[in-house]
């Protein structure tokens, strides 16, 4: 008996950024994360990481660059 497989949805931009974010929330289902890991390419996975964590500190410096000049 031949098992049918679910196919698995292409990985997007959109998916892999919306990963990322609830990773560094810290928030995320167990089901959600094993499918990501199944379906997300790792390059991306640390392109975006590396993206946000620079808009990140861009946006720290940017705030304490403004509350300093008040």
């Amino acid at each position: 008996m031949k098992v049918a497989k679910t196919p698995s949805r292409k990985p997007s931009l959109w998916r892999t950024v919306k990963a990322v974010a609830w990773s560094f929330v810290g928030l995320r289902a167990r089901g959600d994360y094993e499918e990501d890991v199944k379906n997300l390419n790792p390059l991306h996975i640390i392109a975006v990481g590396l993206v946000g964590i620079f808009l990140f500190v861009a946006v720290l410096v940017l705030l304490v660059n403004w509350a300093v000049a008040r």
